[in-house]
């Protein structure tokens, strides 16, 4: 069983940047065509910019059902059938419950939750037989971790749907899996709301629970997520492959 991804087509959401933009790299240098989406202009362009000639770039908010529905139909459209997604676009806000809103409540949720849910729905005719879908979930959901309720609730509500969607797509050859990043070095944790020195302490206070003592690269998760779309995991399907450098196994 090879790992290769010669002739196969792919999505990968929020393909412009961090994880997204290491495993868009990774399925490309290993033979696929890839469509990576975005939503911020910068990111978008950027990668616009150094994609090479097998990715296209397109502006696509996961939380958004209409713009799904519009990605969908330009993936049926253009390539026909594909042959597997990562779904990977998220936000992770961490905040303690008092400070949530409803409003942000609805937001994340619509972005984690309820537009991958809906874009594994559409997807599903236009897969080819031995498909893949991955989604990316978290080592949050496995543990407790203070302000990461919310983002841990959704994390957690993907792990059941992968659970679920494994059983009742597996009649049509369509595997289901997740992998889930412990702490990655990415530009997601710049968003954490933190000052520099809060953040500094926050990193020192992560490595010092990873066995291995250090963060992850978003190439680690690339890798990851290209075995389960491969070949090699024909066999696999269902589960979540905790890719955390032993963070979770060591929670006493």
């Amino acid at each position: 069983m090879s790992t290769s991804h010669a002739n196969k087509t792919y999505l990968v959401t929020g393909g412009t940047t961090g994880i997204g933009a290491a495993t868009v790299r990774h399925l490309t240098e290993a033979g696929a065509t890839v469509v990576a989406t975005g939503r911020s202009p910068k990111t978008l362009e950027a990668a616009r910019t150094t994609a090479p000639n097998r990715v296209e770039v397109l502006a696509s908010d996961a939380g958004d059902l209409s713009a799904i529905r519009a990605l969908i139909e330009h993936l049926e459209q253009t390539y026909g059938k594909i042959d597997g997604a990562f779904i990977n676009a998220g936000v992770a806000p961490f905040a303690p419950l008092e400070a949530w809103t409803e409003e942000q409540f609805d937001s994340l949720f619509n972005v984690n939750v309820k537009g991958p849910f809906f874009l594994a729905r559409d997807l599903v005719p236009i897969l080819n037989p031995g498909s893949a879908l991955v989604f990316n979930t978290s080592m949050v959901h496995s543990m407790g971790m203070g302000a990461a309720a919310a983002y841990g609730g959704t994390k957690g509500a993907l792990r059941s749907i992968v659970r679920s969607l494994s059983v009742e797509l597996a009649e049509k050859g369509i595997r289901v899996a997740a992998v889930a990043p412990g702490p990655i070095e990415t530009p997601l944790y710049g968003k954490l709301g933190m000052e520099k020195d809060q953040l500094d302490g926050f990193a020192a206070n992560v490595i010092s629970r990873v066995p291995l003592r250090r963060f992850g690269a978003a190439e680690d998760i690339a890798q990851a997520t290209g075995f389960l779309l491969s070949d090699a995991a024909r066999f696999i399907t269902g589960e979540e492959l905790v890719v955390d450098g032993g963070w979770v196994n060591n929670v006493a």
